[in-house]
């Protein structure tokens, strides 16, 4: 196996807060993962979990107050590192009186692009992100999926392998977030290591081939979705619809939910089979079966419970 796309060895940040008798508080805590090229890697926690600090330290925006990181053998110390990393910070600022065209090749100059390449270059990666109709439109009257989108085109303009994105998908409408979502695929095939953070669980469902889950800056658990969530079945989801007229079995009055002209009810394993039965004595259509199992979302809550009712040592919240 190859070098990571991404080591990191027992990062911490501290930080001083309060304004006359300064205390520490520890962001990160001795983070230690690796990620393998080509992957898209997700990085999970609430607002407050220490994402955006790593992403910082990695980008040497901030300095770490332990450990260290390499991204593709290069140190996050090294300067040369960053001719092969894309960046896209959760609240971006661009110019709004630029063209998203113009923004580009204010960013491909960073990269000492000639005119010729720079145009090709801009024009590609508008096409890239679906935004070649919109190239000559200031960015001021873009919508928020249209920003995010040519905030990522400015971060993979010089043809990066290894793009970190912070929280690309937050504030998002579901037509936005599918978009950025088809962005993050199209970079996963071309053989590109996606780095992001995000607390839209779903979204790393669908997206991820591992997660991370960092919780008040500790790393909870690493590994594919599947993994890190117990796929054992809990229960079965059952849809049908009664003849008209017709009500449920009384044995499923109390449990089934009706929505529009359909039911759902939700029902222990050991007792599908039974409920079937009653179904099919009614006449009624059954329409779906499905095995209801933990999703990221549920194991990430019980996380945060077992947090919050967890002892802390005394002063641990003001490291």
């Amino acid at each position: 196996m190859g070098t990571p796309a991404i080591e990191i060895e027992g990062l911490t940040k501290d930080y001083a807060v309060g304004f006359w008798r300064k205390r520490m508080r520890r962001s990160l805590d001795n983070l230690t993962l690796q990620v393998e090229e080509g992957e898209a890697f997700g990085f999970l926690g609430p607002n407050g979990a220490g994402k955006t600090t790593t992403l910082k330290l990695l980008m040497s925006l901030v300095f770490p107050s332990a450990g260290t990181a390499r991204v593709r053998g290069r140190s996050i110390d090294d300067v040369r590192m960053h001719r092969e990393i894309g960046y896209l910070p959760e609240q971006p600022y661009f110019y709004d009186y630029l063209t998203a065209r113009e923004l580009l090749d204010y960013y491909a100059r960073f990269f000492g692009y000639p005119l010729a390449e720079r145009r090709q270059r801009v024009t590609r990666f508008l096409e890239r992100v679906g935004l070649a109709d919109a190239g000559d439109v200031q960015l001021r009257k873009f919508s928020k999926g249209m920003l995010q989108r040519v905030g990522i085109a400015q971060a993979i303009v010089h043809d990066p392998q290894v793009i970190f994105l912070d929280e690309p998908m937050s504030g998002l409408d579901p037509v936005g977030r599918r978009e950025v979502r088809d962005i993050i695929l199209d970079l996963k095939r071309q053989g590109r290591t996606v780095f992001f953070s995000t607390h839209i669980l779903s979204d790393a469902e669908m997206l991820c081939d591992r997660v991370a889950v960092l919780l008040g800056g500790k790393l909870q658990g690493v590994g594919a979705p599947g993994e890190i969530v117990s796929m054992e079945v809990y229960g079965m989801e059952v849809f049908f619809e009664m003849r008209p007229g017709s009500s449920p079995p009384t044995a499923l009055a109390g449990s089934a939910t009706k929505i529009g002209e359909r039911y759902r009810v939700e029902v222990p394993e050991v007792q599908l089979y039974p409920v079937l039965e009653q179904l099919r004595n009614c006449q009624a259509r059954i329409l779906s079966v499905a095995p209801l199992r933990p999703t990221l979302e549920d194991y990430f809550l019980k996380l945060v419970a077992r947090d919050k009712a967890a002892p802390h040592p005394a002063g641990e919240g003001a490291r």
